[in-house]
């Protein structure tokens, strides 16, 4: 980790109070920065990264860093869920009731007359499982069918999609071009799922968030702005998985 990069940084006017590190990142070739969701900001760089670049590149995002840091922040506690009958799950923006049901041989989660159905778990944490389960299943089919179009829209070529537990991550595009979105994400409308995966598409094409990421943003979603706000909003209510 290049000690000059960190002294560059802190030589800039942060705001107080800031908690924030530097990482060096051999197969970066620019600057990454990532927001925790504890409000914690992540300098990631090329293992040859000129200090004075990099901290010129910082100054001019501070005032959206400062207010992504402020809502981090201010974000609510974590939904927690309790796995009892009429409990409210949403896929892709609509909401549905859980209606527990007996665990007979070969009995799955699934989305019956308006009610989401779930076998009676052994335990809770079973349930939850199930539940996450059913939203990559689900998830894996709609974001499979819906990338390619995306894909040939914007003229990138993602090696495929993937819908796992990504921890704190919403969505990610990894070196090879793998496009991987949180199961969570499948609880938005449409139009905001859509939102996560063009985000990483254009990641295909350019790495960080700088103004260069932005054109491409607003190339593929005239407008795309209104959706950021939109899942700023709505994304610290989505379940994670979390039960009482």
């Amino acid at each position: 980790m290049s000690t000059s990069v960190q002294q560059a940084i802190a030589a800039l006017p942060l705001p107080e109070g800031w908690s924030w590190r530097v990482e060096s990142r051999p197969r970066r070739r620019t600057l990454g920065i990532d927001v925790t969701p504890d409000g914690e900001v992540l300098f990631a760089v090329p293992a040859d990264a000129d200090p004075r670049a990099v901290a010129a590149a910082v100054r001019s995002r501070l005032p959206r860093l400062a207010d992504e840091v402020r809502r981090r922040r201010a974000r609510p506690a974590e939904p927690v869920k309790e796995l009892v009958g009429g409990t409210s799950f949403a896929y892709l923006g609509r909401r549905y009731r859980l209606r527990p049901v007996p665990a007979v041989t070969g009995a799955r989660v699934r989305l019956r007359a308006g009610w989401l159905e779930l076998p009676a778990p052994a335990m809770p944490s079973a349930g939850s499982e199930a539940l996450a389960a059913w939203y990559i299943e689900r998830g894996q089919r709609w974001l499979t069918s819906r990338m390619p179009a995306l894909a040939l829209r914007m003229g990138v070529r993602p090696a495929g999609v993937s819908v796992h537990d990504l921890g704190e991550r919403w969505g990610s595009c990894g070196p090879d071009g793998l496009i991987a979105v949180h199961w969570a994400v499948m609880q938005l409308p449409a139009s905001l799922v859509d939102f996560v995966l063009v985000h990483e598409l254009c990641h295909v094409k350019v790495s960080g968030h700088g103004p260069a990421f932005r054109r491409e943003m607003g190339l593929a979603l005239p407008g795309y702005e209104r959706r950021e706000e939109l899942f700023a909003r709505e994304e610290p209510f989505l379940w994670r998985g979390a039960i009482r």
